[in-house]
């Protein structure tokens, strides 16, 4: 594609990108523009001196990077007072620094231009005339930087520097753009309050059990080793009790140290903010269950929480030509000054040459006919699409021809893709739907509806760098998924821009762009003055032809401004955001534009959190509409983004690039609480595992977050991993001796103890699915094999901690061959439903217990302690005939509660807890409820187990739910009924 004759003159610079080469011009006249002069600081010094070397460099403002770094290396071989260093080293292995403020920044796009960096920017705004940059060796490697980096790689699960081959791919755009909020965030970082960090509701205490409440609530201090027990009032602090305390001592004569701080016993678990004690999550689960509060004093462990190694330099946060749409327009333009071309200056249709496909070998079913569809997606939206025509399925088919869109360049969206598919077609279909189309169709015009998808693969359009995809490329493209568990997540699966990685035996698709004399840039916004001003301004400031995004010129002016102002109003109303940004036309960037000016009048305290999270699913890629519902995000508290923080890893799917206002907003908040950070990074270690289309992008958000933690927190995580890969082993070996469907031998257990035996397990670590728990040495004589399906292990270990009052191990069953993703799902989802309930004073007594995925189709599920099956409370009521009768789990009770008051008690939490389950389970739509599937606990809690129940979660015809859910809100309460009534009699 050519452009105007003044403008083609250019001079030529080579970039690989991508696997391919394309070449990006730019006027010769460049060397006319603006001349920059740089004091270039090198890393040599002058004989018995100990300031560096500095020489200047004159460099026109068009050239890039990589030609100022060879300048400054050429320059410096001559006039060097040690050119043979500059005569060996490669100019690649050196970085560019410059200091903004207190921060050192990095200029790493080698082929970004001078004039574009947000350094040079950043200079001219200080007044410079001269700009300084240092040149400093990379980093060399150290021990203790190999030892953290293979601490990360193991933590990670995936080799992420293999991604990083050149400095300019996204992935290593994304490590280095993503070290910014990194580091801002460990600067403000209060150190006491992240080590210190309170487990307390965000919900009112539930009415009915505020009588439980008292002024001489007796709780248990261990202290060295003594025990005190003192009466305290449930509304004070514990900086109030702990006063009380050391006075209590001192009139007995004991000194206390000033530097301690409260914590549960038995758990990591601290009691030191300044809310009242009755504010703390494990007050209330002990006065619920009728528990004594056990505290221990210790000494306040150590604040000192810094990044395990000194960090990157920042990167500008703008890489590329990001400039406005005026700056960036040929009108009125010098040939010489042009460096880029406005994407929105594009005015033709986009095109794409699809050149062929190629495969090694066919697949042993392989289709007659095959066509390829090319589709331009924005989200999940399809903005426009076309067909090839069918040609016959070879190990090679060439179509050598252009299929063009029905969408001009310019109305391309920020963070669409090219999404290329290979379905097959029978020749009977071809037949039925006529003759043989000897060129590209529109959609619809071939029988492609009865074809079946083969294959599929996703480019960016709009590249990171704000960049239109140009030149040549060879896809490697995703085999469609045959098993019926990947197709829950084939929605936001065939999203994924990363092509399949088995380069020599994937399908490969060959395509071409059109490639223009410049750079093609996405502009940001119109003008400087636009980001603030209303449409109408906007096109009154505009050239003389007016651009209409508002109805027509039979509107009075008198009435477009009342339009303009009812569309102001409309923001204020949150609810309505969603179903107004279904009417956006995404292929019209006016209509774009106008959405963004609206969406700054849009208060994101005033939406709906619920709202919020809609605006983060597959629905919305705009990247402005995300970023909105992430300010609104950001004002939750800790308690309450833990109830979305695993559908919020889940949203990261949906964003176009790996760097994303979600990805900072989740990494700082990550850094910010260590509850927060321990489940970020379990959520994002098992998508690494699981999803292959995705595993780059967690595993650059996952870096980002471990490279802003302490030592001791790596060591923790490190042995969580350990001890999940040692136990993985134990489990196949297991699967080895027992596989699926058989019964196992008496001798099953005695097994798993001599494989348990040879195992390197850490001597105490943190438990998975909860980091209050600290598990210690593993006791054997207690772990056995469970006679179920997938052979999962019951596993006992100690608990580490001494002031533990309770004799109960930590109960842990490993699971393999699972996918507990979805049990973490309905059981996240429990925890909303409950909290909504207690916000509204019902405490209908879910108790879920934890469940967390540690890798692919293996993950940790907690033991629920005292508890059983009502089948098998049936069955010990009196055999398999008294699961007809109903006062079986009434007998039970009451067998388990000798006291009347706990009997009551009891049959309060039973009724209360069905009643919850039942709406949830029915609203759910979760099946499978017999009564080998629902456990109760002496205490009379009702846990029903959502590890089975998830199993109908099997897809037909595509579909999220299958046909075999059962919908029938009675599924588990027949049994109960008979305690309900008795219940509501006493």
């Amino acid at each position: 594609m050519e452009l105007p004759k003044k403008y083609s003159h250019r001079y030529h610079s080579v970039v690989e990108q991508n696997g391919r080469t394309s070449q990006i011009t730019f006027p010769e006249g460049l060397k006319q523009q603006e001349i920059l002069k740089f004091l270039c600081v090198l890393p040599t010094k002058p004989p018995q001196n100990d300031a560096h070397e500095v020489i200047t460099i004159e460099v026109p403002a068009g050239s890039t990077v990589k030609k100022l770094r060879l300048l400054i290396w050429m320059n410096a071989k001559i006039h060097s007072c040690q050119p043979q260093i500059y005569d060996i080293a490669d100019p690649e292995s050196y970085q560019l620094l410059y200091k903004k403020g207190a921060n050192w920044y990095e200029i790493y796009d080698d082929f970004q231009i001078l004039l574009t960096l947000d350094a040079l920017r950043y200079w001219k705004s200080m007044g410079m005339q001269r700009f300084q940059i240092h040149i400093r060796p990379k980093p060399t490697e150290t021990d203790e930087s190999k030892k953290f980096e293979e601490t990360l790689k193991y933590l990670i699960g995936y080799d992420i520097g293999s991604m990083d081959i050149l400095c300019h791919e996204e992935t290593g755009f994304a490590r280095r753009r993503l070290a910014s909020p990194r580091q801002a965030e460990l600067k403000k970082r209060d150190p006491v309050v992240y080590a210190l960090e309170p487990w307390v509701a965000t919900v009112p205490f539930p009415e009915n059990l505020k009588t439980l409440i008292s002024d001489e609530t007796v709780i248990t201090i261990h202290y060295m080793k003594g025990t005190h027990k003192m009466k305290v009032c449930l509304q004070d602090s514990p900086k109030a009790i702990f006063q009380t305390f050391i006075q209590k001592l001192s009139e007995r004569g004991l000194s206390v140290e000033k530097e301690l701080v409260l914590k549960v016993c038995g758990r990591d678990d601290y009691i030191s903010d300044n809310k009242p004690l009755i504010d703390f999550l494990w007050i209330r689960q002990c006065l619920k269950n009728k528990q004594e509060i056990h505290l221990s004093l210790l000494p306040t462990p150590s604040s000192d929480e810094k990044a395990a190694m000194n960090d990157w330099p920042l990167v500008d946060e703008s890489t590329g030509f990001s400039k406005t749409h005026e700056e960036l327009q040929l009108t009125n333009k010098d040939p010489h000054q042009v460096l880029a071309l406005s994407l929105w200056e594009c005015d033709r249709r986009f095109r794409v040459k699809l050149v062929g496909i190629d495969i090694p070998t066919l697949p042993s079913k392989a289709p007659q006919n095959v066509y390829i569809e090319a589709c331009i997606l924005h989200g999940r939206d399809s903005l426009s699409s076309v067909t090839s025509k069918p040609m016959p399925f070879r190990e090679e088919v060439l179509w050598n021809t252009w299929m063009e869109f029905d969408i001009l360049v310019k109305d391309l969206p920020y963070g669409s893709r090219l999404n290329l598919s290979v379905n097959s077609i029978s020749a009977e279909s071809m037949q039925k739907d006529g003759k043989l189309m000897q060129q590209p169709s529109k959609e619809g015009d071939t029988g492609k509806s009865k074809g079946k998808l083969l294959y599929f693969v996703n480019l960016l359009l709009i590249d990171h760098r704000s960049m239109l995809q140009q030149g040549e490329f060879i896809l490697h493209m995703w085999p469609y998924p045959e098993q019926e568990e990947a197709l829950f997540t084939f929605e936001a699966d065939r999203l994924s821009s990363k092509m399949n990685p088995e380069i020599d035996t994937s399908m490969a698709i060959a395509i071409a762009l059109d490639t223009y004399n410049y750079p093609v840039t996405f502009p940001y916004c119109r003008s400087l003055n636009s980001i603030c001003s209303s449409p109408a301004a906007r096109r009154s400031r505009s050239s003389n032809t007016e651009q209409e995004c508002f109805p027509p010129s039979s509107v009075t002016t008198s009435e477009r401004h009342l339009l303009e102002r009812f569309t102001e109003q409309c923001a204020k109303y949150g609810n309505s955001l969603p179903s107004f940004l279904t009417t956006i036309n995404w292929a019209n960037h006016e209509a774009v534009q106008d959405l963004h000016w609206l969406l700054l009048s849009w208060n994101p305290q005033n939406l709906n959190i619920a709202i919020a999270l809609e605006l983060l699913s597959i629905n919305f890629s705009d990247e402005k509409v995300r970023r909105m519902s992430v300010k609104r995000l950001k004002q939750l508290e800790n308690d309450e983004l833990m109830r979305y923080l695993l559908q919020l890893v889940q949203a990261l799917k949906f964003e176009p690039y790996h760097d994303s206002a979600l990805a900072r907003f989740l990494i700082q908040r990550a850094l910010r609480s260590k509850r927060i950070g321990h489940f970020f990074f379990w959520y994002l270690r098992s998508e690494i595992t699981c999803s292959p289309y995705f595993c780059d992008r967690f595993a650059v958000i996952l870096e980002a977050y471990l490279r802003g933690c302490s030592w001791p927190t790596l060591e923790e995580l490190y042995k969580q991993v350990q001890v999940v890969e040692n136990l993985h082993q134990v489990a196949l070996d297991i699967k080895k001796l027992y596989p699926e469907k058989t019964d196992l031998p008496a001798n099953a257990a005695l097994q798993l103890q001599e494989l348990l035996k040879n195992v390197n397990l850490p001597e105490e670590f943190i438990v998975p699915y909860n980091p209050r728990i600290r598990a210690g040495k593993i006791l054997l004589d207690k772990c056995k094999v469970m006679p179920s399906k997938k052979k999962p292990l019951w596993l006992e270990f100690n608990n580490c901690d001494p002031f533990c009052p309770s004799s109960s191990p930590v109960g842990i069953i490993f699971k393999h061959g699972d996918d507990l993703r979805q049990d973490m799902l309905i059981i996240q989802t429990l925890d909303i439903m409950d909290s909504i309930w207690q916000e509204n004073s019902l405490d209908l007594n879910l108790v879920p217990y934890g469940c967390i995925s540690t890798g692919n189709n293996i993950g940790m599920i907690e033991i629920v302690r005292d508890a059983t099956t009502i089948a098998n409370v049936q069955r010990s009521r009196g055999g398999t005939t008294r699961a007809f009768k109903d006062d079986a789990l009434l007998e039970w009770l009451k067998t388990q509660c000798k006291v009347t008051e706990m009997y009551y008690q009891a049959m309060e939490k039973f009724v209360t807890s069905c009643a919850g389950y039942c709406v949830a389970t029915y609203v759910l739509g979760i099946g499978d409820r017999h009564n080998d599937n629902i456990m109760i606990t002496d205490q009379g809690y009702l846990h029903p187990s959502v590890s089975r129940a998830t199993h109908t979660f099997q897809p037909t015809d595509h579909t999220f739910l299958s046909n075999d859910i059962d919908w029938d809100p009675r599924a588990h309460t027949h049994r109960g009924y008979a305690v309900s009534a008795r219940s509501i009699g006493s």
